[in-house]
This record gives C-alpha cells, sequence and structure tokens, in this order.
C-alpha cells in the first residue's frame, strides 16, 4: 500500500475483466445499503477472515473498537463507502479492484472469497467480499482528515466549470492521469474518463494546462453525464466473473450498453464510424475514436 493509505492504481493495461468501481458504482452500492435498513443497527461482533484487509487501526484493536457501535448514516466520499458511527468516528471502506458487500442472514455459510464480517445485532452479516484481497477497511476518530486529501465531488453543486478550470490549467499534466487523480477530482476512474474524453472529443494525452475555454465547458458537461447516466444505469458491470462490479445482492449495473468507447476496440464509433482504438496512458488502458479525439495541442 503506497504511504498515507493512497490506493494503488484502479487498474493495469493487463485487467481484461476488472475494473475498481467509480463514483456510480461505489454510490449505487450506498444506496443499496440504505434501502436495505443498515442505518440504526448496531455491530455486535467483528469477525476478520483476512486481517490484511484492516489498514487502521490494527487488526488486532478493530473488533473491539467497532463492537457495540451503532451505524448513524451511511454516505460516499469519492470512492469511499463512509459508515458513520454513533460514537462520530467512520469505518472507512475502499473496495478496490473486486471488494462488495452483501447482506446475508448470520447462519448463511462463507463466500470463499469473504474476509471481514459485520454481525449486527438484528441478526444480520455485512459480508465484505475480494477476490484480489485489495479492499481496505480504516476505522478513523476523524475521518475528515483523510476524506479532505479528496478533491471535489464532481456532481456537486459547487463543482463548476470554473472550478475544474482551476484544477486543469495549473497543472501540464496529461489529462488521462490527472483525471484520475483522485486529489483533482473525486470519484472519477478509467471507464468514465475515457467516456467523457469521447463525450467532449479531447485526446487523453492532452495536456491540462492546453484547454480552452469552450473545451473546459465542454469537458465539465460531459463529467457530468457520463456520471449521471452510470447512476442512473446503477453502475458498469463487465463481464460476469468474480472480479466484476455487482452491487448488494449481486445486482448487475446497466450502464454496459451506454458506453461509448470504453473497452470497445475495434468496434465503430457511434458518432462518426472510426474504429475505436486502444492505447495505454500512464499504465492505464485508454479507449477513444482517433477521428473525433485528434492530439490537438
Amino acid at each position: 500500500m503506497a504511504p498515507g493509505g493512497t490506493p494503488p492504481p484502479d487498474a493495469r493495461p493487463s485487467d481484461a475483466h476488472s475494473s475498481m468501481p467509480e463514483l456510480p458504482e461505489v454510490q449505487t452500492i450506498v444506496n443499496d445499503l440504505l434501502a436495505a435498513g443498515l442505518v440504526g443497527t448496531r455491530v455486535s461482533r467483528v469477525r476478520l477472515l483476512w486481517p490484511g484487509s484492516v489498514a487502521t487501526p490494527s487488526p488486532r484493536l478493530l473488533p473491539s473498537r467497532l463492537q457495540g457501535r451503532g451505524i448513524a448514516h451511511i454516505r460516499r466520499r469519492g470512492k469511499f463507502i463512509v459508515f458513520e458511527l454513533d460514537d462520530r468516528s467512520a469505518l472507512l471502506l475502499h473496495l478496490r479492484m473486486t471488494g462488495r458487500l452483501q447482506i446475508a442472514a448470520r447462519g448463511q455459510p462463507r463466500g470463499r472469497h469473504e474476509r471481514v464480517a459485520l454481525e449486527l445485532e438484528d441478526g444480520r452479516r455485512l459480508q465484505f467480499h475480494d477476490t484480489r484481497k485489495f479492499g481496505r477497511f480504516y476505522l478513523l476518530d476523524d475521518p475528515q482528515a483523510m476524506l479532505a486529501r479528496l478533491g471535489p465531488e464532481p456532481l456537486d453543486r459547487g463543482f463548476t466549470s470554473r472550478r475544474l478550470a482551476g484544477c486543469l490549467r495549473s497543472r501540464k499534466r496529461q489529462l488521462k492521469p490527472l483525471l484520475l487523480d483522485q486529489t483533482v477530482v473525486a470519484g472519477l476512474g478509467n471507464i468514465y474518463v475515457d467516456e467523457a474524453l469521447w463525450d467532449s472529443r479531447l485526446h487523453p494525452l492532452r495536456s491540462g494546462a492546453s484547454l480552452s475555454d469552450p473545451e473546459i465547458r465542454a469537458l465539465h458537461r460531459a463529467i457530468r453525464q457520463v456520471l449521471r447516466r452510470g447512476l442512473a444505469n446503477q453502475g458498469t458491470t463487465l463481464g460476469s466473473g468474480e472480479t466484476t462490479f455487482y452491487s448488494v445482492g449481486r445486482r448487475r449495473g446497466r450502464n454496459r450498453d451506454a458506453l461509448r468507447v470504453f473497452r470497445r476496440t475495434g468496434a465503430a464509433c457511434p458518432r462518426c464510424g472510426t474504429a475505436i482504438e486502444r492505447i495505454v496512458v500512464a499504465q492505464r488502458s485508454t479507449h477513444l475514436c482517433p477521428r473525433c479525439q485528434a492530439p490537438g495541442t
């Protein structure tokens, strides 16, 4: 794990069937947890089946500190699921590549990749499954100290095109890694960055400092549009394996059919008919239309 608890890269070019849950996927999970009535429940016991899933405090301390705590609220910040507790501390969960949550009856058999289980006083069990063991829990007295490092929420009212301009123009980095940087904009990942860049006709290798006012406005509009579409479709599920996105209850997201370029290499661009290309930018698979997204300046 990187210093300061920073999550590892969202994906590697070799990841053919998995992609880290992004804002729409994480928010969908939060919505499902809220709908399941977890707010108001209390943790009666914590089972650590793989202690490495706990980043802080030590795995030895987490069960006793969490036992008896009530869940006061559940929300999302960037790619983190935030369980606000009744003593004003918070349990943060970053799903990373393959983490997912399941609600089960207490006596239900454990899954093969179950790593952490929170047994609740109402008889249910919140299970954390993680095939690749990258997901991490953080129990923090002051969660804001960690969450404040994140950039603005792209669907918040305060995320204006002017604010996006301020984030981009002060940096000479390429657009793709810049937009993936969680300290610049929170919640974006490989899927929705590729989709937003296609929608705004911007090449991923352009520098943030090179964008004109109209291009920034187009990018701002595209980011919000692709995220809202992903939310409306309850996330993007790619494939059917254990490493793809599932929400609570193994519910699949429907956004795959709405993707314009992501993992559509060789397919016709929906706008001009040119074959979609795949390149690698900052070690990430990147999909674009070479005609609609000319390199520019």
